[in-house]
């Protein structure tokens, strides 16, 4: 068994792992809510006001994009104007365009929820 098996199969048993331990603890904490006899309504809360999570994630997906297309282009530009390695500019600028990006994608969500 190679290492092409193994890294698919491991990334699987990753995410499986990560999932199956998010339904199990919210299982149990839901029913230590229940025998301890608090209402069920708390589970329902957050439901269907503020904005959908599909717009949040597309927003901030889109600046993420964005962020990291400008990276691109102000990469493309230092490195061609200036004498510096391309293996270090090119990882960096779009990181760092990426981050501001996601950073300017939250404020905007922040301020569609407040609507």
């Amino acid at each position: 068994m190679g290492p092409q098996v193994l890294v698919p199969l491991s990334l699987f048993l990753m995410i499986f792992g990560i999932v199956y331990l998010i339904y199990s603890t919210r299982n149990r904490e839901r029913l230590a809510l229940i025998e301890k006899g608090v209402d069920a309504s708390i589970f329902l809360q957050g439901k269907g006001n503020g904005v959908p999570a599909w717009k949040i994630f597309v927003v901030n997906l889109a600046f993420l994009l964005i962020g990291s297309g400008v990276g691109i282009f102000l990469a493309l530009l230092i490195t061609t104007y200036t004498s510096l390695n391309d293996g270090a500019v090119y990882p960096s600028i779009i990181f760092i365009m990426a981050g501001i990006g996601l950073l300017i994608g939250f404020k905007t969500a922040k301020d569609l929820d407040k609507e």
